[in-house]
């Protein structure tokens, strides 16, 4: 197995070269797993081999954040919800395009992490899920379902502004007191549009989800928590005809696949009002 060690670096906005901070274990997982993926029969469903490598990873939150300047971060041995799926979905893109190299694994996260792909300060850098989901459709690298009706029979009108009235829960908004006012007109941007998504109460109709959801799709699951989008995410694992979440579980404090079903996840969960579903574009 050949392992990829070279120095891979990031050009910032401002023409500046910086590299990435990842630590020697991150890239040998990377390089590994891209190297076990050429090995999978055909008909391997590309996203879950990779998102089920990361069972038993440790949950840790906020582990993109640090005190200097803005950095691609890879850390393959601490995940929350976002990494994982931002971490699967890179693999899978480099997968797909038959590109097997570190470097490119480092191209598809800058690209679906940070605005048009350029690293320039922490509010370069993609928060609300809703921004995620249309700025990577935009890129082609993933495409959201919001059809057949039913069961995509809700629509989510979305309405943010979590970080920029509670700047005190982010470590770079404290520091940078300036930067609020840039997330708040990023707010403004994302808020307003509206989205198909499949509401609680239908989770339960396996056979209706049959039509939409596929093993290996992104989950983002909406909710009425003021100024948020998205409270949680994952992938979709079909077991004996039901939908289960294979997720960074902060309950679990790991990366699991639920032992109960979707369903039976969102009705432990008042906040939660349903699904909108993603798929990483091949």
């Amino acid at each position: 197995m050949m392992i990829c060690m070279c120095l891979a670096l990031a050009m910032t906005a401002r023409g500046r070269i910086q590299q990435p901070v990842y630590q020697r274990t991150d890239s040998i997982t990377i390089c590994r797993l891209l190297s076990e993926v050429r090995r999978q029969p055909a008909g391997t469903n590309i996203p879950l081999f990779f998102a089920r490598q990361f069972l038993g990873v440790p949950y840790v939150a906020h582990t993109l954040e640090s005190k200097g300047e803005e950095r691609l971060v890879v850390n393959t041995r601490q995940l929350d919800c976002t990494t994982l799926v931002e971490t699967v979905t890179a693999l899978t893109q480099c997968a797909y395009s038959r590109q097997y190299t570190w470097q490119a694994y480092l191209r598809n996260l800058t690209a679906m992490r940070y605005r048009q792909g350029v690293i320039d300060r922490y509010t370069s850098r993609i928060h609300y899920f809703t921004e995620w989901i249309t700025q990577n459709s935009k890129a082609g690298l993933v495409a959201e379902i919001q059809q057949p009706d039913p069961p995509f029979a809700a629509i989510q009108t979305v309405n943010v502004n979590y970080m920029s009235q509670h700047p005190d829960s982010y470590q770079a908004l404290r520091l940078h007191p300036d930067y609020v006012g840039e997330i708040r007109q990023m707010e403004r941007q994302v808020s307003g549009q509206k989205f198909r998504y499949i509401p609680k109460a239908r989770v339960g109709r396996s056979a209706e989800l049959r039509q939409a959801v596929r093993d290996g799709d992104i989950i983002a699951i909406t909710c009425k928590k003021a100024g948020l989008d998205i409270a949680h995410l994952g992938l979709a694992v079909w077991k004996n005809g039901n939908l289960h979440l294979l997720n960074a579980s902060q309950i679990h404090k790991k990366v699991v696949e639920e032992p109960m079903t979707l369903w039976q996840y969102l009705r432990q969960h008042p906040s939660h009002t349903g699904i909108r579903i993603i798929r990483i574009r091949q």
